[in-house]
């Protein structure tokens, strides 16, 4: 896959796309974390964004992430994995990224816990919610995301921070703007129900089509790959 020779460019465009939304919402540009999505690029795409300055990136798939994680050798960067993780692949997980975004069970939430005691680590995590109901996404039901809270209360190795959502994919950013509400609403009525603000403390949402909108709504993650990277020879979410 060709790089684009202005990956810091893009980056530089999308960092100050955030700053204007964050400014809109009366917020702080520097509350707002960039995970640029590195998912089917390569290495020397990596470093053309870490040596314009960026640190946290994400990835879909455990495997590929390792590979890129060992690759990487001494650079100071921050992992995310961002997409679905089957259970069978926690522990692996767990010993390797800092951030999972995609929490959707206390099953999975307990193994990565044991994955990260293990190796004497701590990972953040964040329950992915399930708002919209799609067979083909994965996410814990609103119901049930108190009972892994919970559970999470009671880890060492695995450290809930806040929340994560994936809207349907929509033509219009303003389409998805409901979920991002929806997403804040339900963390502050769970915060005012007695969980700690610290456990919730971090929305994971909008993508390359939608950050402004995810940002002007109280994103404090927003997780962006093809506006820095380019598109890529298939599509898959951000």
């Amino acid at each position: 896959m060709p790089i684009p020779t202005d990956i810091a460019t893009r980056l530089n465009g999308v960092r100050e796309r955030i700053a204007d939304a964050a400014r809109r919402a009366g917020r702080l540009p520097s509350s707002v974390t960039l995970v640029a999505v590195s998912k089917t690029f390569p290495l020397d795409a990596i470093r053309a964004a870490a040596d314009a300055g960026q640190i946290d990136f994400g990835e879909n798939k455990v495997q590929e992430g390792l590979a890129k994680i060992v690759a990487s050798g001494s650079v100071p960067l921050r992992w995310h994995l961002i997409g679905h993780l089957q259970g069978n692949k926690a522990r692996k997980a767990a010993a390797a990224f800092d951030v999972i975004h995609s929490i959707d069970s206390i099953e999975l939430l307990k193994r990565v816990d044991e994955g990260a005691r293990d190796r004497q680590r701590t990972v953040d995590v964040l329950i992915q919610v399930d708002l919209a109901g799609e067979a083909t996404k994965h996410g814990a039901p609103e119901a049930e995301v108190p009972a892994i809270i919970d559970t999470a209360m009671s880890c060492s190795g695995a450290r809930l921070v806040g929340l994560m959502v994936l809207p349907p994919a929509v033509d219009d950013a303003q389409d998805a703007r409901a979920y991002f509400t929806a997403l804040r609403t339900l963390r502050d009525g769970w915060v005012r129900d007695g969980v700690p603000s610290t456990m919730l403390a971090q929305l994971s949402m909008g993508m390359s089509h939608d950050f402004e909108v995810a940002v002007e709504e109280g994103a404090t993650l927003v997780r962006v790959g093809s506006a820095i990277f380019g598109e890529r020879t298939f599509q898959t979410p951000d």
